[in-house]
């Protein structure tokens, strides 16, 4: 499997995933990166299958038109994203690039249609689900801080602590971390009740 963190422009995160022998490839998130990522997938001669976004906030939609004009493909949202998009995916749901498997983790709270993707169930692509040593924000339209909680302590934090995390931004100390680091060190994830996370989400 190719994996591989782009940052060009910015602090978003893109992130290109591909079968090294089908040459089939994914682009998440293409934000600002679509120049960076278009010389990757010509180097290394792959095909874009999907460009998937796991919200849809411009700043992680930006490249999309520019890398669907060059290489084709099919966008991928959650079915309550309001970007254009062929293919709707919802919690549980599987993507293929030959060999290597995606699958859709559902988590909203920093919008409605916040998706995860957990590829080979090793690598979990966060968006602005959850940061190195942060969270997304919910008091933004569509933020609900009520349905983060769900995200995190219902869904991600019961993943294996061994699963890389891959953020959408480079807010933390370091680019990547893990779910067991995560549980360990970032603040927001230490545990609390529904009422004392929304209570703390409050605060300044």
């Amino acid at each position: 499997m190719y994996f591989r963190q782009v940052q060009q422009h910015s602090d978003n995160f893109s992130y290109i995933v591909a079968d090294e022998k089908t040459r089939e490839a994914v682009v998440v998130d293409s934000s600002y990166n679509a120049s960076e990522i278009a010389r990757i997938l010509k180097t290394e001669q792959f095909k874009l299958k999907y460009i998937v976004n796991t919200h849809g906030h411009s700043d992680h939609t930006a490249g999309n038109e520019e890398l669907l004009s060059s290489f084709g493909g099919k966008v991928v949202a959650h079915k309550l994203s309001r970007i254009n998009r062929d293919i709707i995916v919802d919690d549980g749901d599987i993507l293929a690039i030959g060999s290597v498997s995606i699958r859709i983790i559902y988590t909203p709270g920093h919008t409605p249609d916040g998706i995860c993707l957990l590829v080979d169930e090793k690598s979990l692509l966060t968006g602005d689900t959850l940061f190195v040593g942060e969270c997304g924000r919910t008091d933004m339209p569509g933020g609900n801080a009520k349905e983060l909680y769900a995200s995190f302590f219902k869904k991600l934090l019961k993943l294996d602590d061994e699963i890389e995390v891959y953020p959408g931004h480079d807010y933390g100390l370091k680019p990547t971390s893990t779910i067991g680091e995560e549980k360990r060190s970032n603040y927001v994830l230490q545990p609390r009740s529904l009422q004392e996370f929304l209570e703390f989400m409050g605060s300044p």
